[in-house]
């Protein structure tokens, strides 16, 4: 293929749900043929709160795949992305309540959410501790002090952590300064006919571009398409977050129709076709009446289904929630739009539906 007009390649995968030896063997591939492409840039992106562990989505594993594949002797991480109230001081990961919104600030460890996350909940906010129980490479810190100096005091900085031989280095983040600093530090590691491995949040990007933009090698767009209204809205929300529990509780409040999964029955039945159908069927029916709705695994962390679903799956050693979850939404949206988009029906175009 000729991608000479396209600035970025996106490739979504599923690693953040699997364990690092099927980490490994998906990655290699998807990186030995990013590599190809030839790119000055290719950035493993994380959870701005470093959803992780040594057994699931271990970031550590991402990292040594990476560098493995890339040569690079060191790894950037930039996990702060101020925009999404993330910040990084001293490689402690603080996080706001609600992306977007005027939450409260939490230590990632005390975070109302991350701290109880089903499956990789945050014990630690450093998150070189974090990292070091996932990958043995020696994991230096640009800490915030450094971080807001002159342009040849952080130059000089970085060459002390590459003197310390460090194979990781993170970069704190407070502000928009920050990460304009952050992204020429970064972009400073490039070298010619090399790829340049990076990991962290969408900050990565972030920082790139704000650099980028300052020096012109890229044009800022300022001006973006207004979305489109729509009679209806199908939700599908795989979410237990205190956050997602407000934001159901608000969408019935206000006239959305809920459709709550038997997620027990995912777990327990091999054959889910005739349960798929049968929310399809349910949700079809009332979007046809001009409805919208939204179906969900949980309305929250405090929802009983969570509990339940986590012990049969200890007993049944099935897969993991998100590979039934995901699939189980993916299948049930498919199937109430081919049951919509009929002739004779009214059209439910993917602008209708959020996931």
């Amino acid at each position: 293929h000729n991608y000479e007009n396209l600035g970025a390649i996106g490739v979504a995968g599923m690693t953040r749900a699997m364990a690092p030896d099927l980490m490994e063997e998906t990655l290699k591939t998807a990186f030995t043929r990013l590599k190809q492409l030839k790119p000055a840039h290719v950035h493993y992106k994380v959870c701005s709160t470093f959803d992780s562990s040594p057994t699931i989505g271990s970031i550590g594993k991402a990292i040594d795949t990476g560098a493995a594949v890339f040569e690079n002797t060191i790894t950037p991480l930039l996990v702060a992305a101020p925009l999404l109230g993330r910040y990084c001081m001293f490689g402690n990961l603080f996080a706001r309540m609600g992306i977007g919104s005027q939450g409260k600030i939490y230590r990632l460890d005390r975070h109302p959410s991350m701290s109880k996350h089903p499956t990789t909940p945050a014990m630690e906010s450093d998150l070189r501790m974090h990292l070091s129980h996932q990958t043995a490479k020696t994991i230096g810190l640009f800490d915030i002090l450094e971080i807001a100096k002159e342009k040849v005091e952080r130059l000089e900085a970085l060459n002390a952590l590459k003197q310390e031989n460090a194979e990781i280095i993170l970069f704190d983040a407070l502000d928009e300064t920050h990460m304009l600093h952050a992204g020429e530090l970064i972009d400073s590691l490039t070298a010619p006919d090399k790829t340049l491995f990076s990991a962290g949040s969408s900050g990565v990007e972030a920082a790139l571009g704000s650099y980028w933009n300052q020096k012109g090698i890229i044009n800022q767009q300022n001006n973006w398409a207004k979305a489109d209204e729509v009679d209806v809205l199908l939700v599908a929300s795989g979410s237990c977050s205190p956050v997602t529990s407000t934001q159901i509780a608000t969408a019935v409040d206000d006239g959305f129709m809920e459709i709550a999964i038997d997620t027990l029955a995912f777990v327990q039945q091999e054959a889910h076709e005739e349960l798929v159908m049968s929310y399809a069927h349910q949700a079809a029916a009332l979007l046809k009446q001009g409805k919208s709705v939204i179906i969900h695994t949980s309305t929250g962390p405090d929802d009983q289904r969570i509990a339940e679903t986590a012990d049969a799956l200890k007993q049944n050693n099935s897969k993991g929630t998100a590979e039934i979850y995901g699939t189980a939404l993916g299948k049930i949206v498919k199937a109430i739009l081919d049951k919509i988009n009929k002739p004779g029906l009214s059209r439910l175009n993917t602008k209708s539906v959020l996931c």
